[in-house]
């Protein structure tokens, strides 16, 4: 019924209760999950849950936020999206809010990270998951120069304007939304919601962070995206299950999968 497009089921919170989470996901009718790398160490924890589990999939890929870290190789992520279960590059894209007193020249390191999560998600044929915070300008920039509509694929845990959901949607990506989205101080975001066509529309936990209303503030989990889906319903004024359909509809478009297969 429900599938969440972005979480991060290989972090430390879930090592000991793996399976209770696995569970609550299908008792809350969360049939899938897309588990989202975000370094080369710990990638192949990311890639051995999707392959030991049949209803996760993972991407590869290194986030903006990770400095120390091994840099990715275009030919590691073409490499490593050759396999079935690895459905997207990233989570790639810019990230500026944590600069501080650093300059913007000194975070060109992070604008050619992102250059080759797209030349790679291009060269693999596989969609790429956006994250931008207090940078919209420049990651629409670098994906026009870099021709990412040719690939497309999700901004995630959307929390930038109508504007720039609009901008990245004429590039043919889908806008996601996370727990974000159910906070009482999230008007902006919720009026975005609300404007954007339900076929661009994709729904995340991000876990473990930002736990949606009723359960904010705890450690979130892919069970609760359903609480988004909700949320979102009533934001609408459309049914859960036609939320549920449409973004699960989505999200196999997305990310080029056959529906009957999974």
């Amino acid at each position: 019924m429900f599938i969440d497009s972005h979480c991060h089921l290989d972090f430390p919170e879930y090592q000991e209760r793996l399976p209770e989470v696995l569970e609550n996901m299908a008792r809350a009718k969360v049939t899938h999950a897309l588990c989202i790398s975000v370094d080369i160490p710990d990638f192949p924890k990311v890639k051995l849950l999707a392959q030991s589990h049949p209803n996760l999939f993972a991407s590869v890929g290194v986030h903006p936020d990770y400095e120390d870290t091994p840099e990715p190789t275009l030919e590691f992520l073409i490499e490593e999206a050759k396999d079935p279960k690895v459905i997207a590059i990233g989570e790639t894209g810019l990230d500026y809010y944590r600069m501080g007193e650093r300059s913007y020249e000194s975070m060109e390191w992070q604008r050619e990270r992102f250059r080759t999560h797209i030349r790679a998600a291009l060269a693999a044929k596989k969609p790429l998951i956006i994250h931008t915070r207090s940078a919209s300008e420049d990651t629409l920039k670098i994906m026009q120069e870099e021709g990412a509509g040719r690939i497309g694929g999700v901004m995630h845990c959307f929390t930038e304007s109508y504007e720039v959901a609009k901008a990245a949607i004429e590039m043919g990506f889908y806008i996601s939304f996370s727990g974000i989205v159910t906070f009482k101080s999230a008007k902006d975001l919720q009026a975005t919601c609300k404007a954007l066509p339900i076929e661009r529309i994709l729904i995340e936990t991000d876990s473990p962070y930002l736990a949606p209303v009723p359960h904010r503030g705890q450690t979130n989990e892919p069970a609760w995206v359903s609480h988004v889906a909700g949320f979102i319903a009533d934001l609408r004024g459309v049914s859960v299950e036609s939320i549920a359909e449409h973004t699960t509809h989505n999200f196999y478009q997305c990310f080029q999968l056959n529906r009957s297969d999974s």
